[in-house]
């Protein structure tokens, strides 16, 4: 009894001794492939399977807005130039629907198809605040970066004027720039020309800088010299083609001509009342040609009176190198407005040299407000909450124009950026 006792406790012993040393070999197993591939690495997908966030969507991102039923009010055109939509504002709030524009097929004079989209979102949108958490900056620019890009940024409420009086800070202003401290003149344009050529928004500008330059104020001593520049009234016109005005206490001329295309018109048959004029999309009005020498500052817009309508009705005729226009991708109205205005820089440029104190701006376009139609055809102005969007990229909404200038001594003014959130 005492012996068969023992050998059934020796026994059950070492069915325990053995089911512990093969518990602890399995532990010890386990524990050595974890340290050396951790279980959790095995579970997860490969790198080219993970979702990656929407950064670059972000970037990216299109004209938005909350309101989605917008639609563009020009067609694509099809040309190896560039064009620019002139509804630039063509906006939509679902980032998986992006109406197309002239941009998709156009962005640069070679004809390139790469496509830089205009990064405008509403101020207080979830874009926008996403963006500034993340650090996301906007796509680079192919353009030289200003110090201080003034169209980009969004408009804001201020009431108080001035915001900047300049009678602060004495310790610090230099005599000779603090001009309002002193109520010193400045007379950078004494004795200067300052010339604005385009259309109906050049003239615009123009009279806007009359208004400041006079303080709103009539003023007997400001002289009407049109007629030093050839601005009278055509025999058969309502209105000169232009007017320039000279103020006597710093002799400093403001001038307007009126070229809504930037190209030499030219009647075919001057002996005829009803003769077709030439229209020289390659070279620039002859205003510019006989005044250029007597301007210092020089500011040139073009683009909305570009459309067949208005060819028509003044019975112009497209030229290229003095003869009628064969080129079919200039003879559209899109390829004419680009060739016209890469044409008019460029004599422009050429003709600094000659002329050292000459300063040149193109003048980007300024987009329409009008949705769902012209202005005359039931297009309403929708956008009516001021502040409500925000220029976020540096690059020119206009690429037509910073295309043009790219590579020369003429600066882009650009506008089209605070112009398009510029809210009606």
């Amino acid at each position: 009894m005492k012996g068969g006792g023992g050998g059934y406790f020796y026994g059950l012993k070492m069915k325990q001794l053995s089911l512990f040393f093969i518990v602890f070999i399995c532990a010890s197993i386990v524990v050595w492939n974890w340290e050396k591939t951790p279980p959790l690495t095995t579970l997860l997908p490969p790198d080219d399977q993970v979702l990656q966030p929407f950064t670059d969507e972000l970037k990216r991102e299109h004209v938005t807005q909350e309101k989605d039923d917008l639609k563009e009010v020009e067609p694509v055109v099809d040309l190896a130039l560039p064009s620019l939509s002139t509804n630039t504002a063509s906006l939509n709030a679902r980032q998986d629907e992006h109406p197309r524009t002239s941009h998709d097929k156009h962005h640069g004079y070679n004809g390139s198809k790469s496509y830089q989209p205009q990064l405008v979102a509403s101020v207080n949108s979830e874009t926008t605040e996403s963006a500034m958490r993340e650090g996301i900056d906007s796509p680079k620019t192919n353009l030289e970066k200003q110090a201080c890009n003034l169209g980009k940024g969004k408009w804001v409420a201020a009431d108080n004027r001035p915001l900047y009086s300049g009678f602060g800070c004495k310790q610090w202003l230099s005599g000779m720039w603090a001009c309002r401290l002193t109520q010193r003149t400045d007379f950078g344009m004494q004795d200067k020309t300052l010339a604005f050529v385009g259309d109906s928004l050049g003239r615009q500008q123009f009279q806007s800088l009359m208004c400041m330059a006079t303080g709103g104020e009539e003023m007997a001593d400001v002289e009407d010299v049109g007629k030093e520049y050839g601005l009278v009234i055509p025999h058969g016109s309502a209105r000169p083609d232009g007017w320039a005005y000279r103020f006597p206490s710093t002799n400093t001329t403001i001038l307007y001509y009126w070229s809504a295309t930037l190209c030499d018109l030219q009647p075919v048959d001057p002996t005829s009342q009803t003769t077709d004029y030439a229209m020289h999309l390659d070279q620039p009005p002859a205003f510019l040609k006989h005044f250029l020498d007597r301007i210092h500052v020089l500011v040139l817009n073009t683009g909305h009176h570009w459309n067949r309508g208005k060819l028509n009705a003044n019975r112009w005729v497209m030229y290229v190198g003095g003869k009628p226009n064969t080129n079919r991708r200039i003879a559209d109205i899109g390829g004419a407005k680009n060739f016209t205005i890469y044409s008019v820089v460029r004599w422009v440029n050429s003709e600094l040299r000659k002329h050292p104190g000459l300063k040149a701006f193109l003048r980007s376009i300024s987009p329409r407000h009008f949705f769902n139609g012209e202005w005359n055809t039931g297009g309403t102005c929708d956008s009516t909450r001021p502040g409500a969007l925000e220029v976020l990229q540096d690059e020119s909404s206009d690429p037509v124009a910073a295309g043009a200038v790219k590579g020369t001594k003429v600066k882009l003014l650009d506008v089209t950026g605070l112009s398009l959130v510029r809210e009606e």
